[in-house]
């Protein structure tokens, strides 16, 4: 399937879902889903993968549930989860390796009614990731060439940012005297920017402007790549 773009009715229609968050109107609406999201993403996928895959050739591009396409359900259970049962925003993920997708470097984006955020990196550390992200920038020059990949991206004047710190304590091996040490306070390591969510809705344009956004951010996705190597499952 050929992607040419989201339909003009995919905003409205998750528009329409953060107005009636509930299984019985999505159970009734399913078929509106698979047309303007889900058969468009699954095209989305096969495309954009491809050109990932010139920029990086191990790049997952599944154009499956559960592999770079998320389940529209939300799981409630876990603690602080949000408790309505049906995403607003669609995300899709292209990693890289054998680690788990959430836990490998990856090109990302998602999209809502308000926006279209597209990003490269880790969004969140789990342990095992988090261990060796630390471990991997104890090195004084790991620590600058990732400082200087943070500080290109970012000057490119293209409205790019990267999350902010999520700790205020050094963790063990790291001091204020150290060089670059604030980069071992971050939960996860990501670089991103958004835009306006209408451009789903012109194939070439989408394609173009995220592909030109992940290979500004190829270093960082490189990078990250190289720490998810290093990590040590349980």
């Amino acid at each position: 399937m050929e992607f040419s773009g989201f339909s003009k009715k995919a905003l409205p229609f998750l528009k329409e879902i953060k107005n009636n968050n509930n299984k019985e109107w999505f159970a009734a609406h399913k078929s509106e889903y698979e047309e303007y999201i889900l058969n468009p993403s699954r095209a989305f996928v096969q495309e954009m993968g491809e050109h990932l895959q010139a920029l990086e050739p191990t790049i997952n591009a599944i154009p499956k549930i559960n592999k770079s396409l998320y389940r529209i359900y939300r799981d409630s259970r876990r603690m602080g989860a949000n408790k309505t049962p049906i995403k607003e925003r669609i995300g899709v993920i292209f990693w890289q390796g054998n680690n788990k997708r959430m836990q490998s470097s990856c090109f990302y984006m998602h999209f809502s009614s308000e926006e279209l955020m597209v990003a490269v990196g880790v969004r969140w550390f789990e342990k095992p990731m988090l261990d060796a992200f630390r471990e991997y920038i104890k090195d004084d020059d790991k620590r600058s060439e990732l400082q200087k990949i943070l500080t290109t991206i970012k000057n490119k004047g293209k409205g790019y940012t990267h999350l902010e710190k999520g700790y205020k304590r050094y963790p063990r091996g790291f001091s204020a005297e150290m060089s670059n040490a604030d980069l071992s306070l971050y939960k996860g390591m990501a670089t991103f920017k958004t835009f306006d969510p209408k451009i789903i809705e012109n194939g070439e344009e989408l394609i173009q402007k995220l592909y030109e956004v992940y290979e500004d951010m190829l270093p960082l996705q490189q990078f990250m790549y190289e720490v998810s190597l290093r990590v040590k499952e349980d």
